[in-house]
């Protein structure tokens, strides 16, 4: 990957439903190669999907809940189990295994408390959960999908040639 690569992916991460030809233009490339570089990094799982990206007010999932799971279930089973009876769960939409005091953290959207309840209870009746605690946004600071791509390790470029 190099310098036009992470422009093109900037531009994506920024707005996914830009026209190949808008992209092109921005980064300097004619429609054909900028097409070529995309499918490339789609190929290559750097583009993993393209998505809309939807307002949570509009669609009645205006309450961010962080639930921190303790167990006391440190095996490849139930651990299995646990991914599989979160994904039935559509209002989880981030899961993660943590280092530190806490086992399993999940973000989960729903909207309001009294649907938080009944995600909690349909939980805690499919699997045996030590402890759960539950922490409710108040407010959203900063939010976006949208990750760094200073970090990116580059191609080296070609040296200019000197005259």
């Amino acid at each position: 990957m190099d310098r036009l690569d992470r422009k093109i992916l900037r531009l994506l991460q920024e707005n996914a439903t830009l026209a190949v030809a808008d992209v092109a233009k921005k980064v300097g490339l004619s429609t054909t190669p900028c097409w070529r570089r995309i499918q490339k990094l789609e190929e290559e799982g750097v583009i993993r999907k393209r998505v809309a990206v939807l307002n949570p007010e509009k669609v009645n999932a205006r309450v961010t809940v962080f639930v921190s799971i303790r167990t006391n279930a440190h095996n490849p089973e139930w651990l299995k189990r646990f991914s599989e009876v979160i994904k039935e769960f559509p209002e989880v939409v981030e899961f993660y295994r943590m280092s530190g005091d806490v086992d399993y953290l999940l973000r989960v959207v729903v909207p309001d408390i009294a649907s938080y309840d009944q995600f909690y209870k349909k939980l805690i009746a499919k699997i045996e959960i030590r402890n759960v605690s539950s922490a409710f946004a108040m407010e959203q600071i900063k939010y976006t999908t949208e990750l760094p791509l200073d970090y990116m390790v580059l191609d080296k470029e070609p040296a200019q040639a000197s005259a």
